[in-house]
């Protein structure tokens, strides 16, 4: 099969899609753009948004496709060459951002932020503080937590829970 001809056929192909909604393959995904690549099995779509509205707003959802997961497809005002993913067989990854709280979730934890704290953190200096408190009895000051194990046990799950980035 010649170039000419694929090159026909797919324009064919782009010009012919009637349907509103089409599945697809992704290839590729840009989270920093909140794009993806995506392969109908005859065309190669690129730039297509992960969100039906992307704009210069530093607000955003997202969810984040695996790659090789399969996808539906939808049309913009019925512009093929304004594509957004509508559903997702396979998530990678989930991302929420409003003014400067993020929230976001991956395999590796969750991540929850407003500014500069983050929740992970937060727990840990708890539990610091929790491990170093002193009590005043009527005999004196105590100067060993009882149950520190308890706490310290804490600590990992916490880590392991809440990623801190």
């Amino acid at each position: 099969m010649s170039v000419d001809k694929d090159l026909q056929d797919a324009f064919r192909n782009l010009t012919n899609r009637s349907d509103d909604t089409f599945s697809a393959k992704v290839e590729s995904v840009d989270k920093a753009k909140g794009v993806c690549v995506i392969n109908d099995g005859s065309l190669e779509y690129t730039d297509v948004r992960l969100s039906s509205i992307i704009d210069e707003n530093q607000n955003k959802i997202y969810l984040f496709p695996k790659v090789g997961s399969s996808v539906l497809v939808s049309k913009i005002n019925n512009d093929i060459h304004a594509l957004y993913i509508e559903a997702y067989s396979e998530i990678e990854e989930y991302y929420l951002k409003i003014d400067d709280s993020e929230f976001n979730v991956d395999q590796s934890g969750i991540l929850i932020k407003k500014g500069e704290e983050n929740l992970q953190l937060l727990m840990l200096d708890l539990i610091k503080a929790i491990k170093q408190m002193k009590f005043t009895t009527n005999t004196g000051s105590t100067i060993k937590l009882v149950n520190i194990l308890d706490f310290e046990k804490l600590e990992p799950r916490f880590k392991q829970l809440l990623k801190d980035n």
